[in-house]
């Protein structure tokens, strides 16, 4: 058995909000149910933000209400504040991933908050959960950092501003901590650089990388991270998706195209390349295009 690399799913979320196509809710829960038959315990289910924003998220409460609790699996939602942490507790979901941004412009942007404040909104939801909610079988939290590796208000982010972000974040006790290249502009050496930075500023996190692939330098940049140690990695069936904000985004790196580099380096994930492939095919018609991802047209190798 080689080393595991645990990709988390992130399709149903990240993968369709910059979609054109708005999925009902009972194809999302379709779309989270193959890839779970396709390998994935984690997944990024659902979205509690307002529709008005991100129509793609909206129904979360029934999507999740598809999908009743099943052992060995766990569906994330992610939240941006209060509201959307309160309503994610009210659906049952397995883990709560709130979202800070690394810059103020993306902050201000994205949630009407600066750093400081998204800071002290995530500080405390963490407060809540360990004071009130942790007795009674509360989701388990991460915190997953915006524009890491470049911001498209901001310009470039430095390691300083990722590490300080980073220690702040692991001194409230949150045990996962993502880095997120939201609009695809890291590369594989800055990627080093900030995952360094971030295990010194968090040693006892948990760190998880999340990639885009605007610029193709996507998996080169999974590649540096698993090279730095990281065993947890984000993927998107079908490489669809995208950061609304970044333009001319494609999507985020596809699950089944890391799946088969993993595979032929010798690592192991857990995830059924065949059945990754045939989710990718059946999502790209289901939202009217092809599904982008090098796999979902040429298949593995060897064939079969």
């Amino acid at each position: 058995m080689g080393r595991f690399i645990q990709i988390v799913e992130v399709g149903p979320r990240d993968g369709l909000q910059n979609e054109k196509a708005v999925l009902e809710p009972a194809v999302r829960a379709d779309l989270v149910r193959r890839l779970e038959q396709a390998g994935a315990k984690r997944i990024e289910a659902v979205s509690f933000v307002h529709p008005r924003y991100v129509p793609q998220m909206a129904g979360a409460e029934e999507v999740m209400a598809a999908l009743p609790h099943e052992a060995g699996r766990s569906r994330i939602g992610l939240v941006l504040n209060g509201k959307g942490y309160d309503r994610a507790l009210a659906t049952g979901v397995d883990e709560v991933n709130v979202s800070v941004a690394a810059t103020d412009g993306f902050g201000l942007k994205n949630q009407g908050l600066a750093v400081k404040d998204q800071l002290a909104m995530l500080g405390e939801i963490v407060a809540r959960r360990h004071n009130a909610e942790a007795s009674e079988g509360a989701p388990s939290l991460s915190a997953m950092i915006s524009c890491v590796w470049g911001c498209p208000f901001d310009g470039e982010v430095s390691v300083d501003q990722v590490a300080d972000m980073v220690g702040a974040i692991a001194d409230m006790g949150v045990g996962e901590i993502g880095l997120a290249d939201t609009i695809g502009a890291g590369d594989p050496w800055a990627v080093t650089k900030k995952v360094e930075a971030a295990r010194a500023a968090a040693p006892n996190a948990t760190l998880r990388l999340h990639f885009h692939d605007t610029r193709n330098t996507g998996l080169a940049n999974a590649y540096a991270g698993v090279e730095a140690g990281i065993d947890v990695l984000d993927a998107s069936v079908g490489g669809i998706g995208g950061c609304p904000f970044a333009p001319g985004a494609t999507g985020n790196i596809a699950t089944e195209d890391l799946v088969y580099m993993l595979a032929r380096g010798g690592f192991e994930t857990g995830y059924d390349l065949d059945a990754l492939i045939a989710t990718a095919r059946w999502i790209g018609e289901a939202i009217g295009r092809p599904a982008p991802s090098a796999l979902s047209r040429a298949g593995g190798f060897p064939k079969a």
